[in-house]
């Protein structure tokens, strides 16, 4: 850190100087960044003033004997509120004039930003710069009403004869009258003339003008205990509090300056949080919906009790709703809605048990009954038949007590022993010292888990069972209808499971002091602790700040858990007085994160050759394991098992119903009028005749294609004639560009014929993938590229046949089905063309990232594909997987044989994820932890070829924790400098790297917009069971 570095820059000092006094003063701005005339400093004063004039008005009545005191509070407040009507139109007049008249106003960009023209003392800018207004009707007459309502009870509040009757001095008297005041006055200008910018600031936009309520909110409690005073009398406590709030009551400027006193809505909040934390046993909400929800439930419960006749239902209702309130209920209703809407939709909403805040399972809520059944049957029985005698060291609760005691002893030693510093200070000699590997760690804290288990259930379950026999024995629940009972042990019943450890601590000083002092009404104080979790990832781009502070944070680190073993045992935390304070060290799966350019691999020319070589043997290997694994196929196994005679493959036509065409249509677009185009560019083949009737009669399938420019499209005729001779269906000519009438190139087909074995359905392609769209030249040409040997190799390594005996002798009758290996032939070498296009060269570079991210050249298969999903996606894995394999190929060696090769893809399968970053399956891969994932890029900058590959690797992560008031001392500084000092200098002093305090790391973990860290979770929940 720069010592040069101020803590506010120049420009800052001037405007803090201009603001701090404002918000001293309650509005009036004295001190300006420019020349203003002398009545607009002598009307802010008068309407300063004005609150004690009036008030003084009545005091003076009331002095002289003319008023009752009470008459004097009415009549200042009447004319208190008189002005501030007058105030408040006076202002919306100066408005609603200065809107009708516009004027043309030069602008001088060297001018402050708050500089104001005056044209007048009475005129528009003059009153809208005194007075801004309110921004809601509403809030006019509201405030107005409470201004008048603030007077008069002031005014009774300082009432000198009051004052000295309070102290019984002169000089006091006229000390609190005049700075009581100007405290009065303060209030007053805030609220109905301007508000000033407020140094404690709990929203940052204030939409509904709660900030004018700040300085009234805390003059009116004041008054309340003067109120209380006057009409209770004889309770010296209170007299007291009145005499000390009278001296505090001039110092409220200051406390309202400083930001000690937090403004109403967070006031309402703190409240009801720290009662519903400190009287109700309850912890900390995330959401102010939750908190308000939390609290009624909890104060009702508490309300509940007190009118319950039997001191058995008391305790009966205190322990289970205890027990249920500890838990996290607005999980278990999510939990709950999640399981009815699955039970109705079925499987379809199975994603939704994917999120990481659905964690209940039914064995916690089998646990989770089973306690509290025990807890009730516990509390019952003890508090029925047990005596409750006075407090003895013989008693039953007293020896509850002691064993409460020993517990608490068992269980401070288990903490200790687990964690790396006793007391912050010593190092634990029972914690592994070199802890550098994961396998290392995990052997030498085996002992130290086995000792977290047993803490564990002595917490869960020992720890709770024993204080609700304690609270059980207790006399005081024999005292029914009594406030400190109901609330007190409402409270406790709560502790014991909301909070374990913390209540079994103050179960054991209660223990203690019961033994002492007898028919005590017990107290609790409060849980912090909420169950809840936030994780905050900081920046990437590391500063100098942050490296001093991240190298003292190893630091820190390693002197805990990197030691020799010729250290002493017992060695002392060297940085003791550091704000972080080192915990354990856990074992965590994260992903690493390598970048690889692939220049030499991917532009390599024989590379790329044995890329398209390599690409037909996966998708064989893809298509093979795809349809071996259908769900569709294993269910037809038993029903071909014992079937004598093969069974014919039928193929079902595109259009099932009879299509109505006009004779013009029918004559223009049967298959012999298509013979009439020529110029095709694929060549000529012979076309197909019909009125054959042949024991192996072809069918030719209709393909599925869309519309493109320059195609020309046949649609399905069907034959009527009454023989047996099927109906023929012409796939779709494609042209381009539009080709003449002539002799048109009949497609290839597939037979319809019978397998030669019947077990080859097991390895059936789907029904729609055997239709056609390439011409017959061109599947003959591509056929020969079909690597036979690597089919049959795979054929023999499945396992998916129904018995093991004939399996041998089932894959031998199945490789040798011809049939079953034409419809192989056709899907694998009609996908092979659709991810090459028309031009069938070796492919680009350019071209292999464009396939890989999912974009296929034009081609005529291309929309055959398309338009079968799930065919498209096996293709594109597969060829995923070949580039995959190109790398490890030129990276690792050559692929010796079939085995390693099938081995080398099964991997693939198993352990990779490979695709696109941006593709939703790649987060989903990572949330299943796979252990590989690959994708691949391109650097436009460098022009390089990149592979990203993230390893799934398990380290041994550094646990630390921060001093909490540390923490939360810099984040309220860090509130006040951005919002009312408005120092948002990116070097500013509280950013500054301090290696001890660490105040550069945490302020940038700051909740937004005050702090920026890159990433912010979602809160998490601990389950402590």
């Amino acid at each position: 850190m720069s010592p040069d570095v101020p803590l506010l820059n120049d420009y800052k000092q001037d405007f803090f100087l201009k603001r701090f006094p404002q918000t001293v003063l309650g509005g009036p701005r004295l001190k300006l960044g420019y020349c203003a005339p002398p009545y607009i400093y002598v009307h802010q004063i008068v309407l300063f003033l004005v609150p004690w004039v009036l008030g003084g008005i009545g005091t003076l009545l009331y002095q002289l004997g003319i008023l009752e005191d009470y008459h004097t509070a009415v009549l200042s407040g009447g004319l208190m509120l008189f002005t501030a009507f007058v105030i408040q139109f006076t202002s919306l007049y100066a408005r609603n004039k200065s809107v009708t008249v516009e004027r043309m106003l030069t602008t001088d960009i060297l001018a402050e930003e708050d500089e104001h023209e005056f044209t007048g003392c009475a005129g528009a800018e003059t009153i809208k710069f005194l007075i801004p207004g309110k921004k809601h009707t509403a809030n006019t007459v509201f405030h107005s009403v409470l201004a008048g309502l603030l007077c008069g009870l002031g005014t009774w509040y300082l009432l000198p004869h009051r004052i000295t009757l309070l102290y019984g001095s002169a000089g006091g008297t006229v000390l609190l009258f005049v700075f009581g005041w100007m405290t009065l006055c303060i209030g007053e200008y805030s609220l109905i003339v301007n508000t000033p910018t407020e140094s404690a600031t709990f929203q940052t936009q204030d939409a509904y003008e709660i900030t004018p309520l700040l300085r009234p909110v805390y003059i009116f409690f004041f008054v309340s205990i003067d109120l209380a005073h006057r009409f209770m009398v004889n309770i010296p406590a209170l007299e007291q509090m009145n005499q000390i709030l009278h001296i505090l009551f001039i110092f409220l400027p200051f406390f309202w300056a400083f930001g000690t006193l937090p403004p109403p809505d967070a006031l309402f909040l703190w409240a009801m949080e720290q009662v519903l934390e400190f009287g109700l046993g309850g912890s900390s909400m995330s959401t102010h919906l939750r908190l308000l929800i939390m609290f009624i439930i909890s104060a009702g419960t508490a309300v509940a009790s007190y009118f319950i006749p039997s001191t058995v239902g008391v305790v009966l209702f205190m322990t289970g709703l205890g027990f249920l309130l500890s838990l996290n209920l607005s999980e278990m209703v999510l939990v709950f809605k999640h399981s009815v809407t699955r039970h109705r939709v079925g499987t379809k909403s199975n994603a939704l048990s994917s999120g990481s805040e659905i964690r209940f399972t039914w064995r916690e809520y089998l646990f989770y009954s089973v306690v509290l059944v025990l807890a009730l049957l516990e509390t019952g029985l003890l508090h029925h038949f047990a005596s409750f005698s006075q407090t003895s060291k013989n008693s039953p609760q007293a020896v509850v007590g002691y064993t409460l005691m020993i517990l608490f002893i068992i269980l401070w030693i288990l903490k200790e022993i687990q964690s790396i510093y006793i007391f912050g200070i010593f190092r634990n000699p029972f914690y592994p010292k070199d802890v550098q590997t994961v396998t290392l760690f995990l052997e030498k804290q085996t002992k130290l888990m086995k000792i977290g288990v047993v803490r564990r259930i002595l917490i869960n379950l020992v720890s709770p069972l024993a204080m609700i026999a304690f609270l059980s024995l207790d006399s005081s629940l024999q005292r029914l209808h009594s406030v400190s009972v109901s609330i007190g042990f409402t409270r406790a019943f709560r502790m014991v499971w909301q909070n374990t450890e913390n209540a079994l601590l103050e179960t054991v000083i209660v223990s203690a002091v019961h033994l002492l002092i007898s028919n005590t009404d017990l107290w609790w104080s409060r849980s912090l602790d909420t169950g809840i979790k936030l994780l905050l990832g900081l920046e990437l781009q590391e500063t100098s700040c942050h490296t001093a502070e991240a190298r003292r944070v190893d630091e820190v680190f390693e002197s805990a858990f990197e030691q020799e073993e010729y250290v002493k045992l017992c060695s002392i935390n060297e940085h003791f007085g550091n704000v972080l304070t080192p915990c354990t060290v856990l074992p965590v799966k994260l992903y690493s994160d390598a970048r690889n350019v692939l220049s030499g691999i991917i532009d390599s020319h024989d590379n790329l050759k044995e890329f398209k070589c390599d690409l037909v043997k996966v998708l064989v290997w893809i298509l093979v394991q795809y349809c071996s694994r259908r769900p569709s196929m294993l269910e037809n196994v038993h029903k071909t098992e014992n079937k004598g005679k093969a069974s014919l493959i039928i193929l079902p036509a595109l259009n099932t119903e009879p299509q109505t065409e006009s004779p013009e249509d029918t004559d223009s677009l049967n298959s012999e009028n298509l013979d009439d185009w020529s110029d095709d560019v694929f060549g000529e083949e012979p076309t197909i005749k019909k009125g054959k009737d042949e024991k192996d009669q072809l069918k030719v399938l209709p393909g599925i294609n869309l519309p493109i420019p320059g195609s020309v499209e046949s649609q399905n005729v069907e034959s009527h004639s009454t023989n047996t001779e099927k109906s023929l269906y012409q796939a779709v000519a494609l042209g381009y560009p539009a080709i003449d009438k002539g002799k048109q190139e009949a497609m290839a087909f597939i037979p319809l014929m019978e397998f030669s074995c019947s077990h080859s359905h097991l390895l059936s392609l789907p029904e729609e993938w055997m239709s056609n769209c390439l011409p017959n030249s061109k599947m003959k040409e591509m056929s020969s590229l079909f690597p036979e040997d690597w089919y049959q190799f795979i054929l023999r390594q499945l396992k998916c046949f129904p018995s093991k005996e004939n399996a041998s002798n089932v894959v031998e009758e199945i490789a040798k089905d011809r049939v079953l290996k034409d419809f192989y032939v056709h899907a694998v070498m009609t996908c092979y063309f659709s991810l090459f296009g028309v031009d069938n060269m070796i492919p680009s570079p350019g071209h292999i990232l464009r396939v890989y991210s999912g974009v296929l050249p034009w081609s005529l298969a291309l929309d055959w594909l398309t338009e079968k999903p799930d065919l498209f996606q096996l293709a594109l894995k597969a060829f995923r997987y070949t580039l995959k394999l190109m790398i490890d190929k030129a990276s690792l060696g050559p692929i010796e044989d079939f085995k390693e090769l099938i081995n080398c893809l099964e991997e693939y399968e198993s352990d990779w994820y490979i695709g696109l970053v941006s593709d939703e399956k790649w987060k989903e891969a990572v949330l299943q932890e796979k252990p590989y994932l690959f994708s691949l890029g391109y650097d436009p900058n460098m022009g390089v070829y990149t592979g990203r590959v993230l390893t799934l690797q398990e380290l041994l992560i550094h646990v630390g924790k921060l001093n909490a008031e540390a923490v939360r001392g810099q984040w309220a500084n860090l509130s006040w400098e951005l919002l009312y000092a408005t120092n948002d200098d990116e070097e500013r002093y509280s950013i500054q790297a301090h290696p001890l305090l660490l105040r550069n790391l945490t302020i940038q973990a700051a909740d937004p917009p005050l702090g920026y860290p890159i990433y912010s979770s979602k809160p998490l929940h601990i389950h402590l069971v």
